[in-house]
């Protein structure tokens, strides 16, 4: 049984919000009631090779009848991130959750990764993440109040398909969840991490990996229900990892028998 979450007139700002887990957590926010900022790359102008696009999740956002709106951004680029944020905060007044999503991966040995690949995954992963915290987390600290969720994976503890490039990158990501939750909890920001430890379908990942059977993996959404969780929590709770893993077993404990 899902538990239903309230967050009603709330407004979060989701990074790689095109397509799958993103798009999941983006659609999942609005159906709680949550005005909605997608981020991505990916537009009807611009569109790239995967399906998918800003355009197309902010419309169907609206249609759940919440407010949308679709901010091109190259996370690697401080001045995008900066006018994203200036926009958002001037379009919704405020921002009360930022989902902390885009990323890339680098699959392959740690020699055959050329560095200019290597510094986009950091730059993309672990600077993103940097840059788009920095830019609201001042507004935040301001206004006594904020959720910052950071999106990890399996890759930051295992090693796996991924790269090592991409298990750095997520394990720093972890680290600094830690650290900034320590140091921002006493102005009423809560700052956590969902470690999505169970492999998920993404277009992404299906399309880096033609042919591999992807019948019993997870679903976006189910990534999307643990980012509900992690926004509806009390301040106080923060600086926490959030296994997907460990959210899904106690979701079934908690339904009555």
């Amino acid at each position: 049984m899902k538990q239903r979450v309230e967050l009603r007139d709330r407004v979060a700002v989701v990074t790689g919000a095109s397509r799958g887990i993103g798009k999941a957590i983006a659609l999942a926010l609005a159906a709680a009631g949550a005005d909605v900022v997608c981020t991505a790359r990916s537009t009807e102008a611009s569109p790239a090779k995967l399906p998918g696009t800003i355009d197309e999740t902010a419309r169907e956002i609206e249609a759940l009848g919440r407010r949308a709106l679709a901010i091109p951004l190259n996370i690697t680029r401080d001045e995008e991130v900066e006018a994203m944020a200036r926009r958002a905060l001037a379009e919704f007044g405020r921002v009360d959750i930022l989902v902390n999503n885009a990323g890339i991966s680098a699959p392959g040995s740690f020699l055959d990764v050329p560095v200019t690949r290597w510094d986009l995954v950091m730059n993309v992963n672990l600077r993103g993440t940097y840059l788009c915290t920095r830019a609201f987390l001042p507004a935040m600290v301001e206004r006594g109040s904020g959720s910052i969720i950071n999106i990890s994976s399996l890759a930051a503890y295992t090693e796996g398909m991924w790269g090592v490039a991409y298990g750095v990158a997520k394990a720093a990501v972890e680290r600094l969840t830690t650290g900034l939750a320590a140091e921002v909890a006493r102005h009423g920001v809560a700052v956590n991490c969902l470690r999505i430890d169970l492999l998920i379908a993404s277009e992404g990942f299906v399309y880096l990996n033609p042919g591999v059977d992807t019948s019993g993996w997870e679903k976006a959404e189910t990534a999307a229900e643990a980012v509900l969780w992690l926004a509806s929590r009390e301040p106080g709770y923060t600086g926490n990892i959030l296994a997907l893993s460990a959210f899904l077993r106690d979701r079934k404990r908690a339904e009555p028998a």
